[in-house]
């Protein structure tokens, strides 16, 4: 069975890496690129590019302590005299000098890393361009070697095979075999070397075709494709970078890693291909948990074996706790906020937006949040969607685009926030309106009433009062 929902719910909650990481690395990025440019790093910079998978929009969230991480690339002019390691060597040079990295810094063989308390880290690598070509150069420190490099036209290829596939497909199932790779870790294979595995799968003879009609279908059509290439090739192939032939991706796996791979994703394409055709919904949730582990439809299978044991129906169920009862709250506690379906959001009280509404809506702006002990205190602690927080201090929000860039001038946004819950209902503070925000792009909300709350962002262009981008809903979970 395909269970869509299911899949949409287990990238945003389990797999996609969150807006308020996403911002947090963005925030760190941009003070590191200003850290440099302010420094006495001696080549001229060009310019700073993103570079491997937050580049490639195939990034995911970090299993349960472990950390995640960046690809940043510096691209300087060559500088006279400079050898191949004095590019990495100077540059870790001007961070140990500092005293806000001092303690951060790890230097490596082609980068600088940039460690932030184990929980993320950035890897700065220099990039020489026109140094004896028009072309750009890594710089291998440890062979003190420069080595050409593609990594703009290799992303741009990306890009292109994401469109061949549509709907973002390539995208999204390359992130459900990173995280299959991550949490089963049966399999050795570099994220450079599988997302080139699974973009070779998608030619242009895809565009517009069925079997990328949702996610696990497109998950199906791929990791077939990719088992067929693997079932022909018994010995451990070439995977050339596509847009340089010089460079053989392959060469990151023994043989024996080889081997073990091609034998892994056999057997893992079977488990996806029965639990795609079981017919049964439970049964096939089940058979989903096989491949994925039990984060999976959680909230399905919470919701199912309450229904069971209350003998009621989960919307029933939900349609009772919802608005009135402070139970909700520790059953989302448990479950998670996949337990709760769309129509949740979308109360009898809530207003519609009074603006007209652009053809080409956005939808992919998010809000991020953090909790301060006031609206003016300095203090601060990220908030993700659904983390309970306590009935005190309160919420900063703000919106930013999907590669975590605040929104540019031009705009006005406005704050849509919704109470659910006995608590709220008592005050008759449901609300559901429309509300400005109190700092450029941001809004102050107190943290008051138990139960599951909401707050959405819409953007407004100024110059024409069109509504052109709209958050999906933020949930809070007040204690």
């Amino acid at each position: 069975m395909k269970l869509q929902t299911q899949f949409n719910d287990f990238l945003i909650e389990t797999v996609n890496l969150n807006a308020t990481r996403v911002s947090l690395l963005f925030d760190a990025v941009v003070n590191l690129k200003s850290f440099i440019r302010k420094s006495d790093y001696g080549a001229r910079i060009k310019t700073f590019a993103r570079q491997g998978s937050w580049a490639h929009q195939t990034i995911i969230k970090p299993l349960a302590g472990d950390e995640y991480d960046a690809d940043l690339l510096m691209v300087v002019y060559a500088k006279d005299g400079w050898t191949a390691s004095d590019y990495v060597d100077y540059l870790y040079d001007v961070f140990a000098a500092s005293g806000v990295y001092r303690d951060k810094v790890t230097r490596y063989d082609y980068c600088v890393t940039i460690e932030y308390a184990g929980v993320r880290k950035v890897d700065i690598a220099p990039c020489v361009i026109d140094r004896v070509w028009r072309g750009y150069e890594v710089c291998n420190r440890a062979k003190n070697q420069f080595e050409e490099t593609r990594p703009i036209e290799y992303t741009e290829w990306l890009i292109e095979q994401n469109g061949y596939s549509g709907g973002n497909s390539f995208r999204k199932v390359t992130r459900l075999l990173k995280y299959l790779r991550d949490i089963k870790t049966t399999f050795t294979c570099p994220s450079v070397l599988l997302t080139t595995l699974i973009g070779q799968q998608i030619s242009w003879l895809d565009q517009g075709k069925a079997n990328y009609a949702d996610v696990p279908t497109a998950l199906v059509t791929l990791i077939s494709r990719l088992d067929d290439w693997l079932q022909q090739r018994p010995n451990r192939p070439q995977v050339l970078n596509p847009k340089l032939s010089t460079e053989d991706f392959g060469l990151l796996w023994t043989d024996n890693q080889y081997g073990n791979f091609r034998t892994c994703i056999h057997r893992y394409r079977g488990w996806i291909e029965e639990a795609y055709n079981c017919e049964d919904r439970g049964e096939s949730i089940r058979a989903w948990q096989r491949v994925f582990g039990d984060e999976f439809g959680k909230g399905a299978n919470v919701l199912a074996e309450k229904a069971a044991t209350d003998a009621i129906s989960v919307d029933h169920f939900l349609s009772e706790t919802a608005a009135h009862s402070d139970g909700l709250v520790d059953f989302v506690k448990r479950a998670g906020l996949a337990i709760l379906p769309k129509w949740f959001f979308k109360p009898p009280y809530l207003k519609a937006p009074q603006w007209q509404v652009s053809k080409e809506l956005i939808r992919t702006v998010r809000v991020v949040a953090t909790w301060h002990s006031s609206k003016d205190s300095t203090d601060k602690k990220p908030v993700l969607a659904g983390d309970p927080v306590p009935p005190r201090g309160g919420l900063w929000f703000e919106v930013r685009q999907p590669d975590g860039s605040v929104i540019p001038d031009g705009y006005i946004v406005h704050w849509r926030v919704t109470n659910t819950g006995a608590a709220a209902i008592a005050a008759n503070r449901q609300r559901g309106d429309f509300y400005v925000s109190n700092r450029r792009y941001s809004r102050w909300e107190p943290l008051q009433y138990r139960g599951v709350h909401m707050t959405e962002a819409f953007i407004v262009r100024t110059s024409d009062d069109v509504l052109v981008a709209q958050s999906e809903p933020f949930a809070v979970l007040i204690e």
